[in-house]
């Protein structure tokens, strides 16, 4: 080796950024694995690399004694002094030996370490490029498909996308175009995997900050978004500006916005709902695009009834239920839907039961609340437990 040797780690470093001295130490250990492998007899051994000119030095080990049982590992300490006085028993005694052939061996681990260290290099690169990249929405072109498996490149590396990040109903194609989430970057023996979702929420942020300056430039918040990939999403927003209106920023004009949002999700329906701090008004928002008369909330146990008209109730609550899950996932609130009608119902029964109220009165306050004018009062804006309470104080009466 040599100072071209040298030059070479240099441009190694600078390109790689690969630590020259860490490489040169790397270099030096494989070469003393090297040479105890193929010079078994000098079991003791120090390789040394000359770090300006690149000339390696092999120096033989033997450990000072006052007398010596092994001549292969040990040496007296009287012909150790013959060579430097300052040793002392229990110091080793350094000999540079130069064996047949040493110069081909060490040049060949050499270059395997650093064709190793350079490749382990790139990886980590790529792993720490990616790493900063998590969580942050990619274009890539799918490569193959393999066992339910999408594999897609995105730049030096292959993502994957399991089955479970796949989203119902989306069909992929080879050479397609997509848009993914990155969800997690690992290390392997391999080199870094990189995992990518279509079903992560975070999808659905990234998309709208993407789309929305007033989101990228943080006049509008996304608050919390609860998602059932592939169908329908909802998307709690609040505006840092007041004179903003934060579901329209992100609907934007005529809707392209939010429609641009669609296209990319290929259809998914995405409902945007103010945000609000009067839990009521939230709670009323998140169940849109259903109208909801009143909200009953139970703060401490967050749990609230959402009371609709008759014909809002299926609107309500959903194709099996996906609205008002939805709306309870975006909320964290346990929801409830009851109808008007129902609602009274249920809150009769109880008053009842609680007041003893003989079966003739239960009689005629049925017929009472099914009368046009209880009918009438229920359409009011006054609320169903005063109607009620003023029916009971009638019959009483």
């Amino acid at each position: 080796m040599n100072q071209e040797f040298i030059r070479a780690l240099d441009v190694i470093q600078e390109e790689k950024s690969i630590d020259k001295e860490e490489l040169i130490q790397a270099i030096e250990a494989a070469i003393t694995t090297a040479y105890k492998k193929n010079y078994g007899n000098a079991h003791n051994v120090e390789i040394s690399i000359d770090r300006e000119n690149g000339d390696i030095q092999v120096f033989a080990l033997k450990e000072i004694v006052e007398v010596p049982e092994n001549d292969h590992s040990q040496i007296s300490l009287e012909k150790a002094r013959e060579v430097d006085s300052n040793y002392e028993v229990g110091d080793f005694f350094r000999k540079e030996v130069r064996p047949r052939d040493f110069g081909r061996i060490a040049a060949q681990n050499a270059k395997q370490l650093i064709i190793q260290r350079i490749k382990e290099a790139e990886r980590n690169i790529i792993y720490d490029d990616y790493l900063k990249r998590q969580d942050e929405v990619l274009t890539g072109i799918i490569k193959r498909i393999e066992k339910g498996i999408v594999y897609v490149e995105i730049g030096k590396l292959e993502a994957v996308m399991l089955p479970s990040e796949q989203t119902t109903g989306e069909t992929y194609t080879l050479n397609q175009r997509l848009k993914v989430y990155l969800l997690m970057v690992k290390k392997t023996t391999k080199g870094p995997q990189v995992n990518v979702s279509r079903t992560h929420p975070g999808l659905v942020k990234r998309l709208f900050e993407s789309e929305v300056p007033e989101i990228f430039d943080g006049i509008v918040d996304i608050v919390s978004i609860s998602r059932e990939a592939g169908s329908r999403t909802k998307v709690a927003v609040k505006a840092n500006d007041p004179s903003i209106d934060p579901v329209g920023a992100c609907v934007g004009q005529k809707g392209v916005r939010v429609q641009n949002i669609i296209n990319e999700l290929q259809g998914e329906k995405i409902d945007v709902i103010k945000w609000s701090d009067s839990v009521e008004e939230y709670l009323s928002n998140a169940l849109s695009p259903a109208k909801v008369v009143e909200i009953i909330a139970n703060k401490d146990e967050k749990s609230a009834v959402a009371i609709v008209d008759d014909y809002q109730l299926s609107l309500a609550i959903g194709k099996e239920g996906q609205n008002v899950r939805l709306a309870a996932k975006l909320t964290g609130w346990k929801i409830d839907i009851k109808s008007k009608i129902d609602y009274v119902n249920q809150h009769n029964e109880s008053k009842t039961q609680n007041s003893g109220l003989t079966e003739d009165i239960l009689l005629e306050l049925k017929e009472e609340l099914e009368s046009a004018e209880a009918l009438e009062l229920m359409n009011s804006s006054v609320s169903e437990e005063d109607v009620l309470f003023d029916n009971i104080s009638d019959l009483e009466n």
